[in-house]
């Protein structure tokens, strides 16, 4: 179901979830009569179906959702252990204070809705990033959030004086999307290991040539050497 946007694709199906793609451009929920992702998702492939976790309309990539309320719940429960691995996708300009590391802090709620990292430590969201050049006055970014806060890495890339690209909220260049992508997803249910990836399909940068040769070396994101 596509929704005006992108279309919904089935990464994977086990007995208790589904992990899927969802299109940047598509709102989570159902918002002033617009289908969100998840009714989009229940119509699609008629059946029920809870959110585990989120991703911001903008963003593109893998989503789970579970089948029935005990999944959703053990689920959730290993996002907000940390036992989840997520990693993303994100072009920036060529501006970047530091190659790579990781950004910590605290954040806070700024005006009209955006949010904006401070120095202190009290609950920390944190990042690891690293990044490699993309094409002329562009970078492309690998970046393993450790927590889940909102709009954690628009607003960490933003404090590294790199906002992304397309992220209009955030200070980023004009473009024909916001270039962030839900890439990759590692994690243990009920002892089977299961690692995801899924590579955008969406924007401009993410189809050049330049893109798909500097991913090539993020093909297996959780065994890298990570700062």
């Amino acid at each position: 179901m596509s929704n005006q946007t992108g279309q919904i694709t089935l990464v994977f199906e086990h007995d208790d979830w589904l992990l899927c793609f969802k299109p940047h451009g598509m709102n989570f929920h159902t918002e002033e009569g617009e289908l969100g992702f998840v009714e989009c998702a229940r119509q699609l492939f008629g059946i029920e179906l809870w959110p585990v976790h989120r991703l911001d309309k903008a963003t593109s990539g893998l989503i789970l959702l579970a089948k029935n309320k005990v999944s959703c719940s053990d689920l959730s429960a290993m996002f907000f252990a940390h036992q989840v691995e997520k990693y993303y996708l994100a072009v920036c300009e060529n501006t970047i204070k530091k190659k790579q590391g990781k950004v910590s802090g605290d954040m806070a709620k700024s005006r009209r809705g955006s949010f904006k990292l401070l120095k202190t430590q009290g609950n920390p969201a944190i990042t690891q990033f690293m990044s490699k050049s993309l094409m002329p006055g562009f970078r492309l970014c690998l970046l393993k959030p450790k927590t889940g806060k909102t709009h954690q890495l628009r607003v960490m890339m933003k404090s590294l004086g790199a906002s992304i690209v397309g992220d209009k909220r955030y200070s980023g260049l004009d473009s024909d999307r916001l270039y962030l992508h839900a890439y990759a997803m590692k994690f243990s249910y009920q002892s089977i290991a299961y690692e995801f990836k899924t590579l955008p399909i969406e924007g401009h940068k993410f189809s050049s040539n330049e893109f798909k040769e500097a991913v090539e070396g993020w093909s297996e994101p959780w065994g890298l050497n990570w700062p």
